[in-house]
């Protein structure tokens, strides 16, 4: 689950509010252990997802860096080269964006 989790930090284009909602209930799904709550934890998942999110749009505003804004698209492309050294695949299908 985790894995899809990418970095969010000093990307260009910038990171977007749905990026950040994409990244936290990711978190919040692994740390629960449930992809999908039940109904009687629906709403407390929900504002743990919403809640993580604040912060990490928080975080994300405060972090200061001198570096030069990574390219996602080559980002995109060293992680498929990794993939498919790991799973020794000629080719890893692409992800639409």
């Amino acid at each position: 689950m985790c894995r899809n989790i990418r970095t969010l930090h000093n990307m260009a284009p910038s990171t977007t509010d749905d990026e950040v909602h994409a990244a936290a209930l990711q978190y919040v799904r692994k740390v629960s252990g449930m992809t999908k709550p039940s109904r009687a934890n629906q709403e407390v998942f929900d504002r743990a997802v919403e809640e993580v999110a604040h912060v990490t749009a928080h975080l994300l505003a405060d972090l200061v860096t001198q570096a030069p804004p990574k390219d996602r698209q080559v980002e995109e492309a060293r992680r498929r080269a990794r993939a498919a050294e790991r799973y020794g695949r000629s080719e890893v299908p692409q992800t639409v964006v």
